[in-house]
């Protein structure tokens, strides 16, 4: 294995992944990405858009095991912000009217969404001003983990009890 070119790219997905399957019954996604970084100009003080970059993707299952183009297929859609990372690869075929025909695209390795931008769905009980699952102003109170060096007169790092004393539980 050498000579192959990985990259990562993220962007998002310019339309819903496309799953097909092989006369041998081998699974792949095709999907693109549009990548367009952005500088900042001081002059202006603002971002500016460069031009964007588009990629194709290919997912292929690998084995009855890793369902990669099938799990694509299945957990993304058109406007998805997405990391991708695979390798540089040039395909070539002949189109109907016998001419030879090449694309560069990317033979994706592994694919995530990237939280970065991502606004939960409606109704999907998430906020920014959410509490971790069973905190309320009451179990600070009890909770041994939150006494303070304040309340106990000692400077000192850790449960506030001293360096000597044992954790409380």
């Amino acid at each position: 294995m050498s000579n192959e070119t990985f990259i990562t790219v993220i962007g998002r997905l310019v339309g819903d992944p496309e799953l097909r399957y092989t006369q041998g019954g081998a699974g792949v996604a095709n999907f693109t990405v549009a990548s367009n970084a952005r500088t900042f100009d001081k002059n202006t003080n603002e971002w500016k858009n460069k031009t964007a970059t588009f990629w194709r993707c290919a997912a292929w299952n690998q084995g009855e095991k890793q369902r990669l183009g099938e799990n694509v297929a299945d957990a993304l859609k058109k406007g998805d912000s997405v990391i991708v990372r695979g390798e540089v690869e040039t395909r070539e075929w002949e189109d109907k009217e016998g001419n030879k025909r090449s694309v560069i695209e990317l033979r994706v390795d592994t694919i995530g969404k990237d939280l970065r931008w991502h606004q939960p769905a409606a109704g999907a009980g998430f906020s920014n001003t959410a509490q971790p699952a069973g905190f309320s102003p009451s179990t600070a109170q009890t909770d041994p983990w939150a006494t303070s060096t304040a309340s106990t007169g000692n400077n000192s790092p850790g449960w506030g009890n001293g360096p000597d004393s044992e954790p409380p539980f």
